[in-house]
């Protein structure tokens, strides 16, 4: 069938939907809900998510609307969305199961009554294969009628949120004028029209998703929050100073730190406790899983080693070698304050589909910056492409995580010897703060670019993230 802009309306049902036999006063009303539906066809854009790394989709969306076709002023009525048509079908990439797509969308008001209502469908949708139209719930809301005229209701703006391991809004929107759907006629008493509203829910967030750009959770050790992302990593205030006793003369000891002479011999190891962490990702969810830092004294400080524990999950796409690094900022606290940064290399070998994928150790050095005795506590996580590729969001964690590991330190300079990690400006540290990781890291806390369907299980939790067009080249 040849696609158009718009088709002129058509009563499908010029019939009573209901008739209702009210008795009062020892007589019988006799009450008439006629309702009318018509198809509307109009031009429209639809965003892919950011992750998906897909070009805007340009297509045609017909919609069906269904409303009573008399009223009054006053009452309060169904007004229903139904999709013939998204102007987006299922990428070719991943099968969508069943139950698992969420529409929600505007329905514009005009006439004698202007505004917009939100009209909300339920996550049933059949299986949907990739590279097959989406099949959407039909969208309903409650609208009430405050003027008197005819009032007209459009199709416009529409979300479809996918959550399948993890949650996706496409958003869709009219690049067109829209035509008119159908017209209520409207009698009785009011003047002029208010924006009303129903619905239950906007920009495809119902039945505990999150939106696109859901704020970020707490943020430990100080961090600064804005819309999701950690704004460059930078830590502040924190625990600065330390108490410390006897100084660092000859001879003398500092309270809580190593005895004298800078204490344990190199190749000193110490292991962490493998601790849980939660990270809030935004719209990606929130992951739990088991992290621990372990040390291992050197003449630069201390050679961090980050560890997840059980972050193995089948992938269902294929991954190339060297497509992925993990970096995260590793919080110090107690005696000395700041971030260290710390880094996995590049995925040593690739996974073919349904193939286990792990992370290597993150590493990175910590040269202290005072003296005395500091905890170690995982903190904001970014796993991102290796090969130029663009991190998506930020996990940070949620609450205040324990600590993995304790150590008695001592300043550099004050007998330890060697020279700060190369990357000592990648992070804000307070005063006589921290040194930074080797890592060649931008400081910014980036999280989760993954590729094509590309699954990290930290855990038992999962972030998923698609960037389709790789796996095509």
């Amino acid at each position: 069938m040849t696609n158009r802009l718009s088709r002129p309306r058509r009563s499908r049902a010029a019939t009573a939907v209901g008739v209702a036999l009210m008795l009062g006063g020892g007589s019988v009303l006799l009450i008439a809900a006629p309702a009318q539906a018509a198809e509307s066809s109009f031009a429209t854009k639809c965003i892919p998510p950011k992750i998906a790394n897909l070009p805007d989709i340009n297509g045609t969306t017909k919609a069906d609307i269904t409303a009573p076709a008399t009223a009054k002023v006053g009452d309060t009525i169904d007004v229903t969305w139904k999709t013939v048509q998204a102007a987006s079908q299922n990428p070719g990439v991943a099968d969508l199961p069943a139950n698992s797509v969420l529409p929600t969308g505007k329905v514009t008001i005009g006439g004698a009554q202007t505004g917009s209502l939100d009209v909300a469908g339920t996550r049933t949708n059949p299986a949907i294969p990739k590279n097959s139209p989406m099949v959407l719930s039909d969208m309903k809301g409650k609208l009430k009628l405050t003027a008197a005229g005819d009032v007209t209701l459009s199709p416009g703006a529409y979300n479809i949120n996918a959550n399948y391991i993890m949650s996706t809004d496409t958003a869709c929107a009219p690049t067109g004028t829209v035509p008119v759907a159908v017209t209520i006629k409207v009698t009785g008493g009011g003047t002029g029209g208010t924006t009303t509203t129903g619905g239950t829910t906007t920009s495809g967030t119902t039945g505990g998703t999150t939106t696109s750009g859901t704020t970020g959770g707490t943020t430990t050790s100080g961090g600064t929050t804005s819309g999701g992302t950690t704004s460059g990593g930078t830590t502040s205030g924190g625990t600065t100073g330390g108490t410390t006793t006897g100084g660092t003369t000859a001879g003398g000891t500092t309270s809580g730190g190593p005895p004298e002479g800078g204490g344990e011999p190199n190749g000193t190891v110490h292991k962490g406790t493998p601790v849980s962490v939660t990270f809030d990702c935004g719209s990606f969810g929130k992951p739990t899983g088991q992290v621990a830092i372990d040390a291992t004294k050197s003449s630069a400080g201390y050679n961090l080693s980050v560890r997840f524990i059980g972050s193995v999950m089948k992938t269902p796409a294929p991954l190339p070698k060297g497509f992925i690094t993990a970096t995260m900022a590793v919080k110090v606290a107690g005696a000395d304050s700041g971030t260290v940064q710390v880094k996995a290399p590049p995925n040593t070998k690739a996974f073919a589909q349904n193939d286990p994928v792990t992370l290597d150790p993150l590493t990175g050095v910590y040269s202290p910056g005072r003296t005395g005795q500091v905890t170690l506590h995982p903190g904001a996580l970014a796993v991102q492409l290796a090969q130029g590729g663009t991190p998506v969001a930020t996990c940070t964690p949620t609450k205040a995580v324990d600590a993995s590991l304790t150590l008695d330190i001592k300043e550099k300079g004050s007998g330890t010897g060697g020279t700060n990690g190369s990357a000592a400006n990648s992070a804000t540290t307070t005063s006589g703060g921290l040194a930074q990781t080797g890592a060649d890291n931008n400081g910014s806390l980036r999280a989760l670019g993954l590729v094509a369907g590309t699954v990290l299980l930290l855990g038992g939790a999962v972030f998923t993230f698609t960037p389709w067009r790789r796996l095509r080249h």
